[in-house]
């Protein structure tokens, strides 16, 4: 297992590689890749959104994402 001292290191380190992927993909274009990762984080969400609609309140517990505030 990491040092704890590695984790933020490390952490960083794949943040950054992940962002480079992204820029990549989108033909090394960063706004490019912004707007994608806005349009798949909003199919995420809503994606998210159904499965909770979905769900027994009995297995939810009561428990919902609160939705954000527009």
């Amino acid at each position: 297992m990491a040092e704890p001292a590695e984790q933020p290191v490390d952490d960083a380190a794949e943040l950054e590689a992940a962002v480079g992927q992204a820029i990549e993909a989108c033909g090394g274009d960063p706004v490019a890749a912004v707007r994608a990762l806005i349009v798949i984080n909003s199919a995420l969400e809503r994606e998210l959104s159904d499965v909770y609609a979905k769900a027994s309140k009995g297995f939810l517990r009561g428990r919902r994402v609160p939705k954000p505030k527009d």
